[in-house]
């Protein structure tokens, strides 16, 4: 056995004299920071951290853990919920030191490093007057969150992250350097979006992008729980007439000490509608009048123009690193008078800073094939997601038996398909759950033909299998 840990050491030693990133090793000065991803439920001890600096520095990583037989989990942002990005006693291969962005204005296009998070992405774009639709947590990385396929508040009238997606470069397992988008490498490119983490590793992206902001009117309308119904009532006739400028969001919750909650609030069950117009601000008043006083005079009404830099690390504090989060997500059809009394039942007996969301779809969603990509659920009105956060390891069973009670009880009234980002339990039928037999059998072919050996396995996998 020692001769194995020396044989190691002495293996490690000799890569990283080589290596043109940094290599990380436990023992090194940095290691417990380097080691540390967003949701502190995974604190978990790996063997090494390949940073990479290049596509060739990914490479040599993946070439050195395949020799040493090292399970290697990708890191972008850290920011997964299930913990995908570290893994024990194998290879982090940590991509934060590629984190440029190159915007094009001219050509609405923008070139984005693999490490990079969705904050710089939104700052280099904003330079310009124009945005990428991409989700809501500023510190949240770009690979992982396009790599599932990316919702956010401008989904509506700009699509999904990955239906901006213009092409990738990506390493492959075998450590080729390639391009997929629409006319090289198609049916790869097929599968990234929506499923991209078992086929590679993404140093680069090309994003199409478009005008936005500066500013746009941004904000949450806040009832006490009892109102539940009345607000209910709102989202729907709301939504139904909605343009595609304006993206919604109701929400059954605990309120936090965090705004938009005033002193006072945090711990009791409340009701509220986010509402995000990216249209002209003149125009959004007719649009969303209804929202701020169709169910009576809010205790909290936050709805002004804003900066769109400023909204979109709205919940980056609420969200922030070190907190331990578990979630369920699935889509939805309708939020119906049983679903509303089911959830406010729900966060009136929840164990801490609890909630139930739903997120409007539709819009330029819906206006894309469904078989265009590995996406799943574009014909769902709404997704759902439910989510817990808390702190104290102690609460961990209460809180995640919180969320998955939760669920279980909304299931009758959901729709086929989940948000594969969202999916915290893993397994092959986990998998078939989240795309539907048609796009896992094609899922699998991908990976048979770009992963064989399932090098790239701490994803919501798919397992290869030789055609039969």
């Amino acid at each position: 056995m020692e001769r194995t840990r020396d044989q190691d050491r002495s293996a490690f030693s000799a890569f990283a004299d080589s290596f043109g990133g940094r290599l990380v090793l436990p023992g090194d000065p940095d290691y417990h920071r380097a080691r540390v991803v967003w949701n502190a439920i995974f604190d978990r001890y790996p063997a090494c951290i390949a940073q990479c600096g290049s596509a060739a520095d990914v490479v040599a990583a993946i070439r050195f853990a395949r020799e040493r037989q090292l399970r290697v989990a990708v890191r972008g942002g850290g920011h997964s919920a299930a913990g995908f990005s570290t893994c024990d006693d194998g290879m982090v291969l940590d991509l934060r030191p590629i984190q440029g962005v190159f915007v094009v204005p001219d050509r609405k296009v923008a070139w984005v490093g693999g490490g990079a998070h969705l904050s710089q992405l939104d700052e280099a774009t904003q330079e310009a007057g124009l945005a990428c639709p991409v989700g809501v947590i500023g510190h949240t990385g770009v690979g992982g969150l396009t790599l599932g396929g990316g919702m956010g508040r401008l989904q509506r009238k700009h699509g999904l992250t990955i239906d901006n997606l213009i092409g990738v470069d990506m390493v492959t397992a075998d450590g080729q350097v390639i391009q997929a988008d629409q006319h090289e490498n198609s049916e790869l490119f097929w599968g990234v979006r929506g499923a991209g983490a078992n086929f590679g590793v993404i140093t680069s992206f090309r994003f199409r992008l478009h005008p936005v902001g500066p500013a746009i009117v941004q904000g949450v309308v806040i009832h006490p729980i009892e109102r539940a119904h009345e607000l209910a009532e709102v989202f729907r006739h709301t939504v139904a007439v909605a343009p595609d400028e304006l993206m919604m969001s109701l929400e059954f919750r605990v309120a936090t000490e965090y705004p938009p909650f005033e002193p006072g609030m945090a711990g009791h069950p409340v009701v509220l509608i986010e509402v995000t117009y990216c249209g002209a601000v003149e125009e959004a008043d007719r649009h969303i009048r209804a929202v701020r006083s169709g169910a009576g005079k809010p205790v909290v009404d936050t709805v002004q123009p804003r900066s769109f830099l400023a909204v979109q690390t709205r919940k980056d504090e609420t969200l922030a690193w070190g907190h331990r989060f578990y979630m369920k997500n699935a889509f939805f059809p309708a939020v119906t008078d049983q679903v509303v009394d089911l959830c406010a039942s729900r966060v009136r007996d929840a164990p801490g800073k609890c909630s139930v969301s739903f997120m409007a779809q539709g819009g330029e969603i819906a206006r894309v094939p469904d078989d265009a990509m590995a996406f799943p659920g574009r014909r769902a009105p709404l997704w759902c997601g439910v989510e817990t956060v808390w702190d104290e390891p102690s609460m961990d069973d209460a809180q995640i038996g919180w969320g998955r009670a939760t669920m279980a009880a909304l299931k009758p009234f959901a729709g086929d398909g989940h948000y594969v980002n969202d999916v915290v339990e893993a397994g092959d039928d986990v998998v078939r759950s989240i795309y539907g037999d048609a796009k896992y059998r094609r899922l699998v072919a991908l990976k048979q033909a770009w992963d064989p050996d399932n090098v790239f396995k701490l994803n919501q996998n798919i397992v290869p299998r030789p055609a039969s």
